[in-house]
């Protein structure tokens, strides 16, 4: 079984998966948009996750938003999954408690 934050893929593969030249794949990377896995040689390898990113990045700049509102946009739908997982573990464990103590 894969995950999703694994990274599989060489540069050249992911470029192409999202229709991009590598050198903007590089660009991203250099301007913290996403970061690929590293193999001890130094070679990128990207993830399911990274490949939607890209997508997302391609969609946005599509939209007309340059580097910097991709890069906050990008920041902010980080921020808004991370407090609805924290929500969801939340009422989980809350949910759990009040059945313990029931």
């Amino acid at each position: 079984m894969t995950r999703s934050d694994h990274g599989v893929y060489a540069i050249s593969v992911a470029a192409s998966m999202v229709s991009m030249e590598i050198q903007n794949l590089r660009v991203y990377e250099r301007r913290g948009l996403l970061r690929p896995d590293r193999t001890a040689g130094g070679t990128r390898l990207y993830s399911a996750d990274d490949v939607a990113r890209l997508e997302r990045i391609r969609d946005l700049l599509a939209d007309g938003l340059n580097l910097a509102g991709v890069a906050r946009v990008l920041e902010l739908e980080d921020e808004l999954a991370e407090l609805r997982e924290r929500v969801a573990d939340e009422s989980g464990a809350g949910g759990t408690r009040r059945a313990e103590s029931a």
